[in-house]
């Protein structure tokens, strides 16, 4: 029985080649999670550094997606992608390997952390990119939704355990050596993909010795010319803006204002978490019923709301509760707009563009990243971190109106496969609601809007 025959059969995890994708990805999600809350806390116990440079350090980790997110795509796309998820988790294990060792010869400097944040990113972009595209490789494409889901799930369930675990070493090694479990991780994760069997297709000729540039402006049209990745490109680039406030503040007011221990921080950060394992276990099931364009839109716009408890959390006890029950609404949402949102990217795009479209809505979604870090960081320095929680939350508030406003408030369902040439216009995309549906959809390590749990 073929692989495709076995995975319509009994589902993706029949697949052995899956298995390992899932393995490597839960090993490299887990130590992620552990720098979540072990990075940050280097730079505010450990270095004692003001929130506007743990904001910087926060764009440092994010800024990639603006210098090489459009390249990568077209860079990827002319690539095997598993040789090249092979190279740069070997390249972020070193990277972060870089921290503990620069700590035990008394060295280590916010300039180390800023220049490890950048390398790790750029890796990352790279890797997202060719992870997204290989996964049609090994899935048919009415099981892109159980794969997507089973991914989703595991990043939900590592965001759940690894602040905790992080928090825990925190205390117990300090915080410049537990990110050493981060570099294990992406180790293990390289290990993981190295015995995958899976024979990869070759990238096409015109691909390898087009020219960069037109292939990148390739994709950029195909983005720009179908009106539901617009709209999905403008919300998920509004919503990471608001979170990078929230990624850039969080730590400085859970360890400031709330008062919160690095062990404490950790368990907030895994309560929060759990929102978004219970939106990865719930997406596919609330896609069936409301219909994936509905789900998508009532998930952003119910959540939402719940975002005002992050400036009214407090010191002690009572703080650390509310924030982490607004982390956890916000973050159910989320993953379930994630869900809907990916796999419909990825069935409906043409499979030698998948690289050009992911990373081009990567650049769009992910780029305003590091401003938000940035404002984040300004805000909390210049009227305290309650503040910039504050305008994240109003922030948060916003997010709705790009779908509200689009075809997409109209549909139920969302329209099949794209044909390779061209983009569709909103006449179509209105005719496409309520059939060619993929019902059950997930988020490739929910990698299009981080989840506004908190994420350092």
């Amino acid at each position: 029985m073929s692989n495709t025959s076995r995975a319509t059969a009994g589902g993706p995890m029949r697949l052995r080649d899956f298995r390992l994708l899932l393995a490597g990805a839960a090993t490299g999600q887990l130590g992620a999670q552990v720098t979540l809350v072990a990075l940050p806390l280097v730079a505010v116990l450990e270095l004692d550094a003001p929130a506007f440079q743990v904001g910087l350090l926060t764009a440092a980790e994010t800024v990639a997606f603006l210098l090489v997110g459009l390249p990568a795509g077209a860079l990827t796309d002319r690539l095997r992608k598993r040789p090249l998820m092979i190279r740069t988790d070997l390249l972020r294990a070193a990277a972060m390997a870089s921290i503990p060792a620069a700590a035990l010869a008394d060295v280590l400097t916010m300039a180390q952390l800023y220049a490890v944040a950048l390398v790790t990113g750029v890796a990352t972009v790279f890797f997202d990119v060719a992870h997204q595209s290989y996964l049609p490789q090994i899935l048919p494409r009415d099981q892109l939704m159980a794969g997507n889901g089973a991914l989703e799930t595991v990043r939900s369930t590592a965001h759940v355990t690894g602040p905790g675990i992080g928090g825990g070493l925190v205390q117990l090694v300090g915080a410049q050596f537990a990110v050493i479990v981060d570099a294990i991780g992406y180790l293990l994760s390289a290990l993981f993909l190295l015995r995958v069997e899976q024979t990869e297709e070759a990238p096409e000729p015109a691909a390898a010795g087009g020219s960069l540039r037109k292939e990148i402006g390739e994709g950029v049209r195909f983005v720009f010319g179908h009106p539901l990745l617009r709209v999905i490109a403008l919300t998920t680039g509004l919503a990471n803006f608001c979170t990078a406030v929230l990624m850039a503040t969080q730590t400085v007011h859970l360890v400031r204002v709330v008062g919160l221990e690095a062990g404490g921080l950790g368990l907030v950060l895994s309560a929060s978490a759990v929102g978004g394992l219970l939106g990865a276990l719930c997406a596919g099931r609330l896609a069936a019923i409301l219909g994936q364009a509905r789900v998508m839109l009532l998930s952003v716009l119910v959540t939402g709301p719940f975002a005002l408890l992050w400036p009214l959390s407090g010191h002690g006890l009572p703080g650390a509760v509310l924030f982490a029950a607004g982390s956890a609404v916000v973050s159910f949402g989320a993953v379930v707009y994630n869900v809907a949102q990916v796999s419909f990217r990825q069935g409906m795009c043409p499979p030698r563009l998948l690289g050009r479209m992911n990373a081009t809505l990567r650049f769009l979604m992910w780029g305003t990243l590091p401003l938000g870090a940035l404002l984040g960081g300004t805000l909390a320095q210049s009227y305290g971190s309650r503040t910039a929680l504050a305008w994240c939350a109003a922030g948060i508030l916003t997010v709705p109106l790009p779908l509200l406003l689009s075809p997409l408030s109209r549909m139920r369902d969302l329209p099949g496969p794209q044909e390779d040439g061209g983009a569709g216009t909103d006449a179509e995309a209105d005719a496409g609601a309520g059939h060619g549906t993929q019902r059950d959809t997930a988020s490739a390590d929910g990698d299009e809007r981080p989840t506004p749990a908190p994420t350092g």
